[in-house]
């Protein structure tokens, strides 16, 4: 019986599954993988994991210029909430967390601040900063993932849960081995690339919502 690995890109599904009002939660992460269980071409198949990639939220203090004071991420609601979709996901069956981390790198000024300002000399407060937070790791995992459960034979089928374009080559490589590329876009626009890259693009439906397959940008 052929074997199947699936790899959610967590920040992406987030987005995809959850609003900023109403964020995606560990039940919407339940019905996303039920409904990719029950997809017609991979319910005759045996799951072997499901792996949610995702960094662990930034907790550290820094000091904002223009007499912004201290900012303590660590306060932020959404640090909460991903520790407690972490925690949940944690106990879904046959699943494991692959978690890299947020770095803070230095405060920017608002694009839409620049936008606005007219003149060569636009004046700057502390309100018109933003944080500059990279993630680390993330991707590095998911690239790393594909190669070993392909190289391994682990599963014959990827089936990559993203809209991102930088996963092209780790999708390349599994098809160069033998595994068949699986791709599960959200109903997001993706690049051409992605498309040409995977074996299946699945349209997939999550609870009442229709899922649309993906269209190249």
């Amino acid at each position: 019986m052929q074997s199947y690995a699936v790899l959610i890109d967590g920040g992406f599904a987030k987005r995809r599954l959850g609003t900023q009002k109403s964020p995606a939660t560990a039940d919407s992460f339940r019905l996303l993988i039920e409904a990719i269980k029950d997809s017609s071409l991979l319910s005759p198949m045996r799951l072997h994991r499901v792996y949610y990639y995702d960094s662990v939220p930034l907790e550290t203090i820094h000091e904002k210029p223009l007499e912004g004071g201290l900012v303590k991420f660590g306060e932020s609601g959404l640090v909460s909430q991903s520790k407690q979709l972490f925690e949940q996901l944690a106990h879904q069956e046959h699943l494991a967390l692959r978690l890299g981390e947020l770095a803070f790198r230095g405060w920017s000024i608002n694009s839409k601040k620049l936008k606005k300002s007219s003149g060569k000399n636009p004046s700057i407060t502390s309100d018109d900063l933003v944080p500059n937070i990279i993630q680390k790791g993330v991707d590095m995992r998911i690239g790393m993932d594909i190669a070993a459960l392909t190289l391994k034979k682990i599963a014959s089928v990827i089936v990559l849960v993203t809209g991102d374009s930088d996963f092209v080559p780790a999708m390349k490589f599994a098809r160069r081995e033998g595994a068949e590329l699986y791709l599960v876009p959200l109903g997001q626009m993706v690049k051409h690339s992605m498309i040409e890259h995977s074996d299946i693009v699945l349209d997939i439906q999550v609870g009442t919502q229709k899922i649309e397959p993906a269209k190249t940008a």
